[in-house]
């Protein structure tokens, strides 16, 4: 009997965030979730709830909490996930709210999540997916895959022997830079498939350098029987690979691709249709660059960082900036290139050349880096001499000094009102006054369906009426005729 390989679909949660920045309203998502549901996937990311929370409001106008409420009742089949777990580094929202979150998630029948320590230092994380147990939440671990020096087949089996020890869920390869080449997973899935004991393993990569197909079904070679993918055009580009290319060539290689496509395309339809309405990217396979293996900026962050250039007049340093940051993250210890610490590398690299003389700027974030309040590593991983002349400054000494505040909810209802429901609390802390205050009624697929389609709308209004002869409806290149016999 052939291998089955279930897939985790990521198309409304990783898909969406990497090529649409989160920019699907309520009823988009909605429109597509029957679909998935009925597709047979092993399970699909749901939400990045601290994320949406605030994108939602302020850009959208919509209550990301309807997303969760009519997402969770509307899926029958397929276990839902939520991204992220109850802290997120160095958060500037209380524990006390994270917690509440949390569960709020979990009483909706969320009861698996996703989530990363951005260091792999999973000493540092026990306490956390302690906590996520005791809500009972069963947690998928990423060990999150980079290339430097200290990034050895020593260091892999030292990472995954240490998730393995804290007993999750399952435990996730994950290439967020899409730096892993064929021959990298060959090496490393038998690292991964010796030593995690009896939890079975997944796998998650982007598609930055255009390989994340083949390094797919490598995985599968390898012994890995979850594959995450996307439906198109939510796939490829800086998303997953296409849920319809890697179950193709796994059935080519002989493996039994446990989906069913028909489903998807429905879903694929649809989410073209919204892109090409919202002018939101297509996902595109991506040619190789092996710069990407020098410098390792996401690529997101690479039109980010030109930006931020061409608005001071220096358009022309991008080449400059990548260079720099190549030199940055090595005195900065090496850090796995994902967000936060990514941002922390490209910003401090912008403002080096920006400035013209290496750190004579630093953000208030890579002071705290420096400190050890995002990761214990930096304290002693990075250069010393940087790190020395980053701190030596007054407002060096004001971040070393400072304590996290954590209010209690009792604490929080004072500030934001004592009768507020669980679900306002949340959306004032995540969202902000302004993201708040911006929210409207959440879309349905029907809104989306109608309101959204005026032509379709129009000619479903004509079909009903009687007495109309003929109607042409001419756009471009494109012409609609209806004719109709009086009564």
């Amino acid at each position: 009997m052939a291998t089955e390989i279930k897939f985790v679909d990521t198309t409304i949660r990783d898909g969406h965030q990497s090529l649409w920045a989160l920019n699907m309203k309520t009823g988009m998502m909605l429109s597509v979730l029957p679909d998935l549901d009925k597709a047979g996937f092993d399970a699909i990311e749901f939400t990045v709830l601290t994320a949406q929370i605030r994108k939602m409001g302020k850009d959208l106008g919509e209550d990301a909490l309807e997303w969760l409420k009519r997402g969770t009742a509307l899926n029958t089949k397929t276990e839902l996930r939520l991204h992220g777990g109850i802290r997120g580094g160095l958060s500037k929202v209380p524990l006390s709210a994270c917690r509440l979150l949390a569960q709020m998630v979990f009483d909706h029948g969320i009861h698996v999540n996703r989530t990363s320590n951005p260091w792999n230092d999973f000493d540092e994380f026990k306490e956390e997916l302690d906590d996520l147990k005791a809500l009972g939440m069963k947690t998928v671990l990423n060990v999150i895959y980079s290339e430097s020096p200290k990034h050895t087949n020593e260091y892999w089996l030292e990472r995954i022997k240490k998730a393995a020890e804290i007993k999750p869920y399952r435990i996730c390869f994950k290439d967020v830079g899409g730096l892993l080449t064929p021959e990298r997973v060959r090496e490393l899935t038998p690292i991964y498939t010796e030593n995690v004991g009896d939890i079975e393993l997944e796998f998650h990569a982007h598609s930055n350098n255009g390989l994340s197909p083949l390094n797919a079904l490598e995985v599968a070679k390898g012994g890995i029987k979850y594959i995450h993918t996307s439906v198109p055009p939510l796939a490829n580009g800086t998303s997953q690979p296409s849920i319809f290319n890697v179950a193709q060539n796994l059935r080519a290689l002989g493996f039994d691709a446990v989906i069913d496509e028909e489903p998807l395309r429905a879903a694929e339809e649809k989410l073209n249709i919204i892109a090409k309405r919202e002018h939101l990217p297509i996902g595109e396979p991506r040619v190789f660059d092996q710069a990407v293996y020098t410098h390792q900026v996401p690529g997101g962050m690479i039109s980010n960082l030109a930006y931020q250039l061409k608005i001071v007049g220096m358009g022309d340093k991008l080449q400059e900036t990548l260079e720099e940051a190549v030199k940055v993250r090595e005195e900065f210890g090496y850090p796995i290139m994902v967000t936060p610490l990514s941002q922390f590398v490209g910003s401090q690299a912008a403002m080096n050349v920006i400035t013209g003389e290496r750190y004579k700027q630093v953000s208030d974030e890579v002071i705290q880096y420096s400190l050890g309040l995002w990761g214990r590593e930096p304290v002693t991983g990075m250069n010393q001499d940087v790190r020395a002349k980053i701190l030596d400054r007054p407002r060096g000494r004001e971040w070393a000094n400072w304590e996290p505040p954590d209010p209690s909810l009792k604490e929080l209802r004072h500030q934001y009102g004592e009768n507020i429901s669980d679900e306002e609390l949340i959306l004032r802390v995540f969202g902000g006054d302004e993201g708040f205050n911006a929210m409207g009624v959440a879309s349905t697929p029907e809104d989306f369906l109608s309101a959204r389609q005026p032509l379709v709308a129009l000619v479903e209004q004509l079909s009903k009426k009687s007495g109309f002869t003929h109607v042409v409806v001419q756009k471009g290149d494109m012409s609609l005729s209806m004719s109709g016999s009086g009564e």
